[in-house]
């Protein structure tokens, strides 16, 4: 279906499909079993542009929006979601970045960001801290121009293939949540250190670490923003990722569906295809609906999003101004909910569809050596990270009391 896209996302579009179907396909099950970062996609994303897709021509990207990061998220997880992570992880580390950075942070780090030069991570979660980000423990403790940071993350994606990580800290640990705030902080500072390297079910092929700071001292120029600001920063950053995540979501599903249904017309059972089958069928019809209706459901928002999101990155860069700030005078809605509606319906969605495909393929989808068992185990990430699907439902709920309560107070 046409989604109205622009001659910039159907260019995105193509580049990445293509890409996906020739240069990662071939990679993506070596890669998986093998749990190994792929240097090779990482230099075929650089010269495809991928990594600066989303950021302006100034700075070296493409001067593409949310849409295009998205679109690009889902062709390149129709094939790998694993291998997919390299771009998307390094967006997801620098949109905190790119948010609340001046004028003079953002010529420092971005260039090298959109070239993919250098790449970024995200740094939130804590043993103690995963669903209550409120909860973290790193602290972060001024000392003349530098904050000495001592603390731990771990599920941390892209692990020791970063080179910037943003992280979140408590600079005040007496003001709880008021006392988190966003610190940039590079690989090879002395006293950061990597721990331990999980083995994980899916998205193998995106390395994930422990991260440890001990006493690692961090200029005050790497502070985000300002102190305190932390949690509002990473709030705004998760509204414009999870559309991400369910683009990557919707890709996943498409392509189970993209392996299922060549098989289902050409395996035989009791003498015809077992598509025409019709309680098969019907099925096959029911996970394509649900699918394209994934699709619709993120480029409804992710088109609605970059009305405002790019007018304000032209402002900031008119300015001097930050993003965040430019996204306040413009007086824009709070993503929160459809982006948690978006991320709750695709990763289900995703879920379902790969569960089912591999119960309608049968014994060889339960193979490894055919792709669907894979699509299966990535799936359930999708549910998982930035935000399980019981925030989400969280984040729904909290906003819709808002919203009736506000009516209520109306009438």
């Amino acid at each position: 279906m046409d989604y109205a896209i622009n001659e910039m996302e159907q260019e995105v579009l193509n580049t990445t499909r293509e890409l996906a179907q020739k240069k990662l396909k071939p990679l993506r099950a070596e890669m998986d079993a093998k749990e190994q970062f792929s240097k090779e996609m990482l230099e075929e994303y650089k010269k495809s542009g991928i990594m600066g897709l989303w950021l302006p021509e100034e700075y070296g990207g493409l001067g593409g929006g949310i849409t295009c990061l998205a679109m690009a998220f889902e062709e390149l997880s129709r094939v790998c979601a694993g291998l997919a992570l390299t771009p998307g992880t390094s967006a997801l580390g620098a949109i905190p970045m790119f948010l609340a950075a001046t004028k003079e942070q953002r010529e420092r780090w971005c260039p090298d960001l959109a070239s993919g030069k250098k790449l970024w991570a995200f740094a939130l979660t804590e043993p103690e801290a995963g669903s209550d980000a409120t909860a973290l423990k790193t602290t972060a403790i001024k000392d003349g121009d530098f904050y000495v940071v001592n603390g731990t993350k771990h599920f941390i994606s892209t692990g020791k293939e970063s080179d910037f990580y943003t992280v979140a800290v408590n600079t005040n640990p007496a003001r709880g949540a008021r006392g988190i705030s966003l610190l940039v902080i590079e690989k090879g500072t002395p006293g950061f250190s990597f721990g331990k390297k999980e083995e994980k079910m899916g998205i193998r092929s995106n390395p994930t670490y422990e991260l440890i700071f001990e006493n690692v001292r961090v200029p005050k120029a790497n502070l985000l923003g300002s102190e305190g600001r932390g949690l509002l920063y990473l709030q705004e950053t998760l509204d414009y990722s999870r559309p991400g995540v369910a683009a990557q979501a919707v890709g996943i599903a498409q392509g189970a569906l993209d392996e299922t249904i060549p098989y289902l017309r050409t395996r035989k059972q009791f003498g015809q295809p077992i598509i025409t089958f019709q309680a098969l069928g019907h099925k096959v019809a029911e996970l394509a609906a649900k699918t394209e209706a994934g699709r619709a459901l993120v480029y409804s928002l992710t088109h609605r999003m970059d009305t405002e999101y790019l007018p304000a990155v032209k402002n900031a860069l008119a300015n001097g101004t930050t993003v965040h700030d430019e996204l306040k005078k413009l007086k824009g809605a709070r993503w929160t909910k459809y982006s948690a509606e978006a991320k709750l319906f695709c990763s289900n969605v995703a879920m379902e569809v790969a569960d089912e495909c591999v119960t309608l393929c049968g014994g060889v989808a339960y193979m490894r050596d055919f792709p669907l068992e894979k699509y299966m185990r990535d799936a359930k990430i999708t549910q998982i990270y930035e935000g399980t699907v019981h925030i989400q439902k969280n984040e729904i709920i909290t906003a819709l009391i808002k919203e009736y309560a506000a009516k209520g107070d109306e009438e």
